[in-house]
């Protein structure tokens, strides 16, 4: 049993078989479903674990009780990975009183049948569990309308439902200053990017509430508990929440036969020449949707080439374009080449597509007919200068 603080244990579990989270998005290295339990005065549980789990948990959960009954459980988030054992919870506790907001039980009944039994909290509200001091904020569409957040008042640990997590599975040590955090940045933002990444402003404002409460811990239910790294973890929010980047481009392209793959590597090889080092390729047919989305979220320049297909764009490159709309991701400059056969259409979709996005486009879009000739070389090369001075100008104005 691992101490968050003397009266606080970690009573989570790793799932290292789901190889899609929310049956979307890829987990190579797993995920953590964390929950915390508070035996204070009164006992309390922080959310719960996907079902699948439930034997170890109720092992967890019991062998933290030492013999004592759990007298409330929180819960935070409703979506399944964390109130999948509630119902059985209850059973083996029936005295149990369960803490949510007026949304939170109408989900409670919804999926589970439960409507009795409960402790509603609004926003400032605190429970009182003896040495400890609970106060709550809520926190709709972070990522779900039902959010709240439970605030320590003791130790100033902050829990925080999904807010804060990563992918990845908890691999010995569970606080940040017992492992090596570094792999978990880059999981933070494809999470965030991949779950959380339409809600900028609902995190915005969540992140102002936190101004003030000198958070030491956080306990997120997702990857570390941040701690000695706490500050970074909330500048990464603060940065993606207001939609800023770093200098760098992504670049996303489609290709059948190889022509727009090497219209690709020009446009790169022309940044690089320019002063860009940070670029970053995907060939929408073979990366997954999950791993563009973090990239153009982390770089500030997004230039995407795609051949013409039935008269439309390239389906790969389609759907990612989709998945971008509806993050509803701002502020990004954009540039974009095409190719086709018989019938030109990628520049008209590509361009009506940063319109809606309302992104600057830099340079000139065009497309290649057939196969490549110097001029499209040219084109290339000049596409990449363009959106290289664009970038690096932002950093010498």
């Amino acid at each position: 049993m691992q101490k968050i603080a003397n009266d606080i244990c970690y009573v989570g579990v790793n799932d290292r078989r789901k190889a899609l989270f929310e049956n979307l998005w890829p987990l190579p290295n797993g995920v953590s479903y964390n929950s915390f339990l508070i035996t204070d005065r009164k006992t309390a549980l922080m959310d719960t674990v996907d079902i699948c789990y439930s034997d170890l948990f109720f092992r967890k959960i019991e062998e933290g009780l030492a013999g004592r009954p759990l007298d409330y459980l929180i819960v935070n988030h409703m979506e399944p990975d964390h109130s999948g054992c509630i119902r059985l919870l209850r059973q083996l506790y029936p005295g149990l009183r369960i803490v949510g907001n007026r949304q939170t039980f109408g989900m409670l009944a919804g999926y589970y049948g439960i409507t009795e039994g409960l402790h509603e909290v609004r926003e400032g509200d605190v429970l009182e569990l003896g040495h400890r001091r609970l106060t709550f904020y809520m926190a709709p569409m972070v990522h779900w309308p039902e959010v709240m957040v439970a605030f320590d008042e003791t130790d100033r640990i902050l829990f925080s439902a999904d807010a804060f997590g990563t992918y990845g599975t908890l691999d010995g040590g569970v606080i940040d200053s017992q492992i090596n955090a570094d792999r978990y940045w880059d999981e933070m933002m494809r999470y965030y990017a991949n779950i959380v990444g339409k809600y900028g402003n609902p995190v915005q404002k969540l992140l102002k509430k936190f101004a003030s409460l000198n958070i030491q811990t956080i306990c997120s239910t997702h990857g570390p508990v941040w701690r000695e790294r706490r500050a970074e973890a909330i500048r990464l929010y603060d940065r993606l929440s207001r939609y800023e980047a770093e200098t760098g481009v992504t670049i996303l392209y489609g290709s059948m036969y190889g022509y727009t793959e090497q219209m690709a590597e020009t446009v790169a090889a022309s940044l690089a020449a320019h002063g860009v080092r940070e670029i970053v390729m995907h060939d929408a047919s073979k990366t997954h949707a999950s791993y563009m989305l973090r990239d153009v979220f982390k770089y500030r320049g997004l230039i995407v080439g795609s051949p013409a297909y039935s008269g439309q764009l390239f389906p790969d490159i389609e759907s990612i374009l989709r998945q971008l709309e509806i993050r509803e991701i701002k502020n990004r400059l954009f540039a974009c080449f095409g190719s086709f056969t018989w019938a030109a259409t990628a520049i008209k979709r590509l361009t009506a597509f940063a319109e809606t996005m309302k992104w600057e486009t830099v340079g000139e879009p065009f497309e290649q007919k057939q196969a490549m000739s110097d001029e499209t070389f040219r084109k290339c090369r000049g596409l990449g200068k363009a959106m290289a001075a664009r970038i690096l100008s932002e950093n010498n104005p």
